[in-house]
Parts: C-alpha cells; structure tokens; sequence
C-alpha cells in the first residue's frame, strides 16, 4: 500500500468500493425487474430451508432455480423466480399475487400446518431484486424500524391470542438513481419490504388461473383472481385515488390480522421513489455496516484491548527474558578462571539441555509433522483470504465468492502442507515419509469432510437447504483427490529434497534425565494460561464473526480482522516463547508438543467460548445442537492447528538462536 489513503480506504471497510468488471444493470421505465427468493433462515433452528417448501404463491410453470456456484450451495443459497411482477418506476397497489391454501387452522392435539410451524419458529424471508438483499420495516404506533439483515419475518405470534398469523400483504419500496450519463434510465440502489398482515374476505374470480400472471414478455400487468368483500383504501378499485397500503389502513377498527391457515390472498404495493444523494456504487454500504448498527468505534476499542495485551506480553518478555538472556549469555560465554576450573562449578539454566534440546519429540514426530504441515496450509489460507477481503475482491455482491476462495486457497496451499510436513518429518529423522506424506494429505480434509459428510445427512433429514446436492460433493471430492492431494505429494517431495534443518548443537545419544517440575510448568496450566491472553486479544471479533455466520448478519471490516489477527498470530508467539525460556531453565527439553499445545490452546477457548454464544441463539432441536457444535468443534480444531504451528515455529526460532549465540564445551 503506497499512500495513507488506500489504508485508511481499507480500515473503512472498502465503502462504495465495486471491482471492475462488476457492472451495473440500468432499467427504463417499464422493464420488467425480476424478484427473487432465496432460502428461509431461523436463529431458533439454524437450518435454513427452500423458499417454496412452505405454500407461498409460485410462479408460471414452477420456480426456476437460478444458476449458482459451489460457493452458493456450500452456504445453503436456493435462489430462485418469484410470482411478483415488477415494472421500472411503476407503482402498484394492492396486486393480488394468487390464494393459496395454508392448511388447517391451529387446535389442541392437532399438528399444526407447516406455515404455523415456520412462524413458530422465527423463519425470515430472504428477497432479492437487483442483486441486493430486502432490508425489513417494521412499523407500530410510535416508531418505524428498518433493518439491514436477517430478511422480515414470514409471520409473528400475537401476544394475547399465542396464535400464529402470516405476513400476507407486503410494501415493496424501491429507491433508484437516474443515470447521469442517460438520464432515461435508472439503477436500483435500495430494496426494502415493510410486511403486513390482512383479514381479506374474498370470493374467487372466475379467471382465478395462474398461467395468466403475466404476458409473453413477462411484463407486469394488472392481475386479479379474487373480489375483496372487504378491501381497504389501498384495494379498493372504486376509490378515484389510492393511497399505498400503509399502518393505520391495516391497524384500523374493525380490522383483524390474517391468520395462517385456510386459503388466504396474497397481495403487494410497489413503491417507487428516487434517491439522488445515494449512488449505485455505495448501495451495499448501508448492508456491510448494517446502518451502523455496530459503530466502528467498537472495533477500534477491540484493537485497543489486543493492544494491551501485546503490549504487556512485550514488556513482560522484554523484562524477564531480554535481562535473563543478556545475563545467561555473558555467564555462558565467559571464560572461566583457574579458580573456577578448579572447584568445577556445576552448569545450571537452560544451557544444561544443550544436548537434548533439539531431540525429536518422544511422542509421534510424525503427528506433530503432520499437524504442523496443516497448520501451515490453513495459516496461509487464511491470511490470503482476509487479504484478498480487505482490499474488496470479495465483494458481497458475489455471493458465495468468500467461499469460494477459502476452499480454492486452501486446496492450493496443500503444497505448502506438503513442504512444510515433509521438512519437519525429515528433521525428526522420519523413515515412513510416504505414510507422513498421506496423512498430511488425507488427516485433516478427511476429518472435515467427514463431519461435514455427517452434517449433511443431518440437514437431508430436517429439509434443509443446507444440504449440499450429490453433485457438489462429487466436486469437493475431485478438489481434494485431483487437486489438493497432488499438491500435497508435490509439496512433500521438495520439501524432502531439501536438507533437513540445521541445529546449532549436537544431540547426545543418551536423553538427559528431566528433573521434576514445579506445578505451575505442568501441562494444564500451560494450556490454561497459554490460551487465555490470545483469546482476549480477539474475542470481540469472534463475537461479530459467529453472528454473521449464525445470526444472518453481515461482517464486511476485513481491515480490522486483520490488524486483530495479526495481533493474535504475535500474541500467541510472545506467549509460547516466554513459557518455551521456562521450560528450558527448568531442565525440561521436551518443547515440541508443549509449544504446539500452549499456543493451540486458544482454539480451546474459542470452542468453549460457543457454549456461552449459543445460548443467544434460542435453539431447541437436537438437530441444531449437532450442527452447531460440529461446525464449532471443526473451526476450533482448526484453530489450534494454526496457531499451534505458530508456537512450534516460533519456539524453533527462539531455541535456534539462544543456542547459537553460546559456547558449547
């Protein structure tokens, strides 16, 4: 970055930022804008479902299903053609939509309709037009609230009745901005859909057929398939002027909310209005910022408090181990005197291991290969990604794209995987590399791709549209054994080529005796404390990043994410180091494990940070309990992965060079 404004562009979120090449759609007045629906979401279930799995109005001939990429199906998009006509810059009133049979009305001891069950458990409706998401209005006496995420709500629960009641009637408001270089066209800048719920008394028309929605061109027309006995000002054809539905029409005497079982009319106004101030470029800026529902101060307070930590961390290692290492150094590198030699003053402190330090781990070198090598592969991955996101080439208006390039990035990684398992494997002076070579390409994709696997059929059993289609996981499947694994075996076999890494000392033949160790170097409070201060140093953006992916909203401040993970990666550097400067002084060489488990602990923490999280999530179905913690349990694992291999190379660094810089007799 060349100039203090491209950072401070970043830092800002990228507002009003689009990548050439993403154009934008002009309509004239008249063309047709097509409507579409994506997938129902609920934070009581956390299992989104198909738009027309309940009984809402369908289009001529079926919904067409758009086209979509793996990224789109791999977070559970189910785009796809709505019954509502919209024309550019023309409004409607009252247009009936169709009258469909919601099922039988709510009773004791009888199953509800499947509408009741999705208003029962907070369903939202996702709408789309134009490639931007509806935001919600949502109006009472007093106030009128919009709301950039989650969708509106399907139906709600009355409080004195408990009974369910459907959102039958919606106000679609669509603000546009007249293209300055022709000004006979226009571009959708803003969709929002204010949701009602109308009594209609009606009688079926005699033309009640659904094929004539719309003409040959699919341009919107008047549409009618039932008499309103009891219309209000907006439906009502007699009335010289109509105003557009609004509060007090709905909410009026006499008038009651429809309830979500029977045969029950579907309507909608359209309504046009032209905002100058806000151009098409900056339409997603009021989504990423969510109209400022969480003020960047917020985030600026996160970098602050990981601040702290690191800057306590700093001045603790600069306290403790730059005074202790200066001492060691110049008492270690001193010659000694005649006097000295003669009484044969014992060694002590970290030189006493000198022999042993760099031994290979007792436990598994192939493992900690292994899990290092896939540490490496997901620490790459993830700082291209947040990278890439930072400077906006993963815009939102892509959907899916954000996962599309984990994926992409982590299967290309596989040959960093690869190099890095190989190198360390050949270190540890390893024979079976091809048995470290494949589980390096098969131990990690596999466990996640079984679970995944699992969750999957957890999400087939409940209907969900997170569950991923056959041909998808034949594409994952060719992704991982035609491109990952070779990469994978690619990596290795430079990485085997290469010299394994140099030590500063020799390694005795005979492991020196560990004498015993005070409580606190013991390994659970290791882990304890060595996954704390990391863990606070990030877990406010862990909490704005779990509501994005389970509470709908949107997380769009990569630059923050950033400058916290970069302020993670050294936190948990600084604090494997400093316990690594421990272990040694207290004649304990076995740093390896502990240095990965000391720094990996913070995905410890992150997994039991989602038990506390989930309580805000209000779910009370088995099936989201196992799809919760699944996906948390494989993210923390992930974690630990990463930040464990953090701490091992760190530590070898650290080791490397205080054994480099002393006498050895």
């Amino acid at each position: 970055m060349r100039t203090a404004a491209v950072l401070l562009s970043l830092v800002s979120g990228a507002h009003g930022f689009y990548l050439p090449g993403v154009n934008p759609q002009s309509f004239a007045e008249g063309d047709v804008v097509k409507l579409k629906v994506n997938k129902m979401t609920s934070q009581k279930t956390l299992l989104p479902v198909d738009y027309y799995r309940l009984p809402f109005c369908q289009p001529p001939g079926g919904p067409q299903m758009e086209h979509e990429n793996l990224g789109e199906f791999l977070a559970g998009d189910r785009i796809e053609s709505s019954p509502y006509r919209l024309a550019m810059k023309v409004d409607m009133y009252c247009e009936q939509v169709c009258i469909s049979n919601l099922g039988r009305g709510e009773m004791k001891g009888v199953s509800p309709n499947k509408m009741v069950r999705a208003i029962r458990k907070n369903y939202h409706n996702n709408w789309i037009v134009d490639n931007i998401p509806a935001a919600s209005k949502v109006e009472d006496d007093r106030t009128v609230t919009t709301r950039y995420w989650q969708g509106f709500p399907v139906g709600f629960i009355a409080s004195d009745t408990k009974k369910a009641y459907v959102h039958n009637h919606v106000n679609i408001e669509i603000q546009y901005h007249v293209v300055e270089t022709d000004p006979s066209k226009a571009r959708i800048v803003r969709f929002t859909v204010e949701p009602f719920s109308i009594k209609h008394e009606f009688e079926a028309s005699a033309d009640d057929d659904d094929d004539a929605a719309a003409d040959q061109d699919g341009a919107a027309k008047p549409f009618k398939v039932a008499d309103i006995l009891n219309p209000i000002d907006s439906c009502n054809p007699k009335l010289a002027s109509r105003d557009h539905t609004k509060y007090e029409m709905v909410y009026a005497r006499g008038r009651e909310p429809q309830e979500a079982a029977g045969r029950v009319l579907f309507t909608y106004d359209v309504i046009w209005t032209e905002n100058k101030d806000l151009h098409w470029a900056s339409r997603w800026d009021v989504y990423l910022s969510m109209d400022n529902a969480i003020p960047a101060r917020v985030h600026w307070l996160s970098i602050a408090n990981s601040l702290v930590i690191v800057i306590v961390l700093s001045a603790m290692i600069a306290a403790i181990l730059v005074r202790n290492l200066r001492r060691d150094f110049s008492r270690y590198n001193q010659l000694a005197s005649d006097e000295e030699k003669a009484e044969d003053l014992e060694e002590f402190g970290w030189k006493l291991v000198h022999a042993d330090v760099f031994r290979p781990p007792s436990f598994s070198p192939l493992l900690l290969s292994v899990a290092c090598g896939t540490g490496a592969q997901l620490l790459c991955m993830t700082v291209l990604t947040i990278v890439f996101s930072a400077m906006g080439f993963l815009s939102p208006a892509n959907r899916g794209a954000l996962v599309m390039a984990q994926l992409l990035l982590y299967v290309l990684m596989g040959v960093v995987a690869g190099y890095v398992a190989a190198r360390m494997y050949k270190t540890f002076k390893g024979k079976s590399w091809q048995k470290a070579t494949a589980a390096t390409a098969f131990g990690f994709p596999g466990v996640t791709f079984g679970m995944f696997l699992i969750m999957n059929i957890v999400a087939l059993s409940q209907g969900s549209s997170d569950a991923v289609p056959v041909t998808t996981m034949i594409v994952l499947l060719v992704l991982w054994f035609g491109i990952s694994t070779p990469l994978v075996f690619f990596g290795a076999y430079f990485g085997y080529k290469q010299d394994a890494i140099e030590f500063p000392v020799n390694t005795s033949s005979i492991p020196r005796q560990i004498p015993d160790q005070p409580w606190f170097m013991g390994i659970p409070f290791t882990l304890l404390v060595g996954g704390i201060l990391p863990f606070g140093a990030c877990f406010v953006e862990l909490y704005f990043i779990m509501a994005s992916v389970w509470m709908d909203q949107y997380y769009y401040v990569f630059a923050f994410l950033f400058l916290v993970f970069l302020i993670l990666i050294v936190t948990c550097a600084e604090i494997t180091v400093l316990f690594n400067y421990f272990q040694l002084c207290g004649e304990n060489y076995h740093w390896w494990w502990r240095s990965f488990c000391c720094a990996g602990s913070t995905g410890l923490y992150v997994f039991l940070y989602s038990f506390a999280y989930f309580k805000q999530l209000e779910a009370n179905q088995l099936a989201t309990y196992v799809l919760y913690f699944g996906y948390m349990a494989l993210a923390s694992l992930g974690l630990f992965l990463m930040t464990g291999f953090v701490g091992v190379s760190t530590c070898l660094w650290f080791n490397k060079t205080i054994y480099g810089s002393i006498k050895i007799d």
